[in-house]
C-alpha cells in the first residue's frame, strides 16, 4: 500500500479548502486534523484502517493543505 494515495488528495483539498474559506487557526486545525486521525484508531469501519505511515502522511498533507489554503486567502 502507498503512502500517498486517493484519500491523500481529497485530505489535501478538503484542508486547502477549509483554510481558504472557512477558517485560519492552525490550533483548531491540529486539534482537528490530528484528533481525526486518532478518532480512525477506533472506528470499526474499513475506511479508518490504515498503517500509522499513512496516519503521519495524511497529517503532512493536511498541514500542506491548509498552509496552501492559507497562502491563498492572504493573495486577496
Amino acid at each position: 500500500m502507498s503512502i500517498l494515495n486517493l484519500w491523500s488528495l481529497g485530505h489535501f483539498m478538503l484542508w486547502s479548502f477549509l483554510g481558504r474559506f472557512v477558517f485560519s487557526n492552525w490550533y483548531i486545525f491540529f486539534i482537528l486534523s490530528v484528533g481525526w486521525e486518532l478518532i480512525e484508531l477506533i472506528l470499526p469501519y474499513e475506511f479508518a484502517v490504515e498503517p500509522l505511515e499513512n496516519k503521519i502522511s495524511d497529517i503532512i498533507v493536511n498541514t500542506l493543505g491548509f498552509y496552501l489554503g492559507l497562502k491563498l486567502k492572504n493573495i486577496e
